[in-house]
């Protein structure tokens, strides 16, 4: 009996195991990034491997619909798996295909990134996407906190309200903070200096995420629920407040194709600065946005309206905007904004005009100075009366839009953002999102967008202490972070700098950190097709040097070079307008001597601002040089927090 038992046993365990799912993979175009499909317990998951050496052990994927069922997990339920090739050689694909849904892995020679695309014919109301990553090694992680408008949130619903803008904490994933949500990408270092980029890309009618870790070595991504209630609240009454949730996080149509899930992996930190995996996960544009004009702005918020030696009380008033007119007419800086004040304050509606602006006059005297005009608008005064906001003021002559405190990512909100491009579309108008998570292709998608905050800015200076917002090291992260997803609205261009030792934050007249050369190479660095001039202009008329570079800077590249990148450290890159070449180069807080190569541009004449002698003391301490050749190689000393800046011509 006991031999007929073992038998019995033994003819169970090889069919159970002749019908278990036979592992799948797929290659990237040059062989180094590799995905393995495979079965455990009657469920599929997925790994990842870079170089050889496996680096995420287990990627769960699907989704949980509302009643209980599943998509794309049950293994028994598989129909096929096929590998293909994209025409152009970009990437090579697994997919895996379900009766009503697949998942499809691209993989790149920089990365993976994986959808679920279903294929119902009715709607979906989706609970829950899994989206879960265990990786091989407790890898150390840059991560940015949910700031909360509720610093006592305690739900990850209310969490998820918030700004999108907090600095980065760096350590262990097993030491990571599973009680809040983090920011969406993640920056994970791997074994060898190699890094990931764990996030989303085209999030569209869809809530964006959050990357949450849940203990060990994994993380997974958080959905925000569908808002079942809401109230008008927050800032100046401009805001939806949520406060009751539905139990699912989308309704979507019975065949779409869901964001993607995205790991993008380098050997060089310099190569996240120049990928191209993100263009290429994005959804292409549709109609025609030739009339779309990037520029620079003359902002004043920042500067509190701070103009010095005129014979006018400054503020939001008529003379102070014509001089901020004449300012940028002068320096062909292409548009002046009317931030926050300009209409009536707690009314959210942006036909109440307080009596010190006479908008139509404005708009008329920037027309004859061939300067274009912005207004900020408040999420709910904008969302009230989109069409006839568009309308009315597109007719007036306004060319765009900054439209702020939205603070959440669900996906009604991330609907308002569609709703609001393809409406300032219609006439005209461009816009600027704040109060908005990371553009992840929606500025290529949307044209007439041209930038988006989802960063803890320059403006943070004006009420943070160095503790709350180092913002030097900030700046030597941001690049290999935020910056992949997209432009981000950093508005530097400070006139006054401080050292270390001497920063402090002052509102009405603020201060960065670090050298007036670092400032002016942000301008390159960053990228930010919609890029403010913080200052005030009588700040910048004192310093007219500084001001020829910054207003006469492109704020679109024909290409761009990295020279010398190291996450935390330093960036320094070469881009290129037509036949010009920019460089802008910074460092932390530690002091630099850089030998960087310049062969590509030997021979060339160069204007240099370099960090002064007298930095330590007086952080707005500079020499420029001009006429200079071009050596083979360019060394410099870059003071703490300093950097440098050039145009080569």
């Amino acid at each position: 009996m006991k031999h007929l038992l073992r038998a019995l046993l033994c003819l169970l365990l090889a069919a159970t195991q002749a019908q278990a799912m036979k592992p799948y993979w797929a290659t990237s175009p040059d062989g180094k990034v590799k995905v393995t499909m495979a079965e455990t317990d009657g469920k599929v998951y997925y790994s990842v491997d870079y170089d050889g050496a496996t680096v995420v052990e287990r990627i769960d994927a699907g989704l949980l619909l509302a009643g209980g069922k599943t998509m794309a997990v049950d293994a028994r339920k598989l129909k096929s798996v096929k590998t293909t090739k994209d025409a152009k050689g970009a990437y090579n694909t697994l997919t895996a295909q379900w009766p009503q849904c697949r998942v499809v892995f691209r993989l790149y020679d920089m990365g993976v990134a994986y959808r679920v695309e279903t294929e119902c014919s009715d709607s979906l109301i989706i609970a829950d996407e899994i989206a879960q990553f265990r990786l091989a090694g407790d890898y150390k992680a840059y991560e940015a906190l949910a700031n909360s408008r509720d610093s006592k949130a305690t739900s990850f619903q209310k969490q998820a309200m918030c700004s999108f803008e907090n600095t980065y904490t760096h350590d262990n994933l097993s030491r990571l903070n599973s009680q809040h949500l983090g920011l969406a990408p993640m920056l994970i270092e791997l074994d060898g200096g190699k890094k990931m980029l764990l996030g989303e890309y085209n999030v569209l009618d869809y809530p964006g995420t959050f990357v949450v870790p849940t203990g060990g070595t994994t993380v997974q991504f958080w959905f925000p629920r569908v808002v079942k209630t809401e109230h008008q609240g927050g800032h100046n009454m401009l805001q939806r407040v949520a406060t009751e949730w539905q139990p699912y996080i989308a309704k979507v149509a019975g065949k779409r194709a869901l964001p993607w899930r995205m790991m993008l992996l380098s050997r060089n930190d310099g190569d996240l600065l120049t990928q191209t995996v993100t263009r290429d996960l994005a959804q292409k544009p549709t109609g025609d946005y030739s009339w779309v004009k990037p520029g620079k702005v003359a902002w004043d918020w920042w500067n509190a309206w701070n103009l010095k030696g005129v014979n006018f009380k400054t503020g939001v008033n008529n003379e102070t905007y014509k001089y901020y007119i004449d300012f940028a007419a002068r320096n062909g800086i292409e548009y002046v904004i009317l931030d926050e004040g300009w209409a009536v304050n707690k009314k959210a509606d942006l036909f109440q005009v307080v009596p010190e602006i006479d908008l139509p006059a404005l708009c008329n005297y920037a027309k004859q100075k061939g300067v274009g005009l912005v207004l900020w608008a408040g999420y709910v005064a904008f969302d009230r009366d989109m069409e006839q906001v568009c309308k009315t003021y597109s007719e007036m002559g306004i060319k765009g839009f900054k439209v702020d405190f939205m603070d959440r990512n669900d996906q009604q909100v991330m609907r308002f953002l569609q709703r609001a491009a393809t409406t300032a579309a219609r006439y005209h108008l461009f816009l600027d999102f704040h109060g908005a998570p990371v553009p992840n292709g929606f500025t290529l998608t949307y044209p007439n967008v041209l930038n988006f905050e989802a960063v803890a800015g320059l403006e943070q200076v004006k009420w943070s202490t160095l503790k709350q917002f180092d913002e030097v090291r900030h700046e030597t992260l941001l690049p290999f972070i935020r910056q992949v997803v997209g432009p981000l609205d950093y508005t530097q261009g400070a006139m006054r700098n401080a050292t270390r030792s001497n920063y402090r934050p002052v509102y009405s007249e603020p201060m960065s950190q670090g050298t007036r050369c670092r400032q002016l190479a942000l301008y390159v660095i960053f990228d930010s097709p919609f890029n403010m001039l913080c200052d005030a202009p009588t700040a910048y008329e004192a310093n007219p040097e500084c001001t020829r570079f910054i207003a006469g800077i492109p704020v679109t590249w024909d290409e761009r070079r990295v020279l010398e990148a190291k996450v935390g450290e330093c960036v320094i890159e070469a881009c290129r307008k037509g036949s010009t070449w920019y460089i802008g180069g910074i460092t932390n807080w530690q002091a630099r001597d850089i030998d960087i190569d310049l062969g590509f541009l030997q021979g060339k004449t160069m204007t240099l601002y370099c960090d002064g002698i007298n930095c330590d003391k007086s952080a707005s301490d500079y020499v420029m040089r001009t006429g200079m050749k071009v050596p083979a190689r360019l060394k410099l000393h870059l003071a703490p927090g300093g950097g440098f800046a050039a145009v080569v011509e």
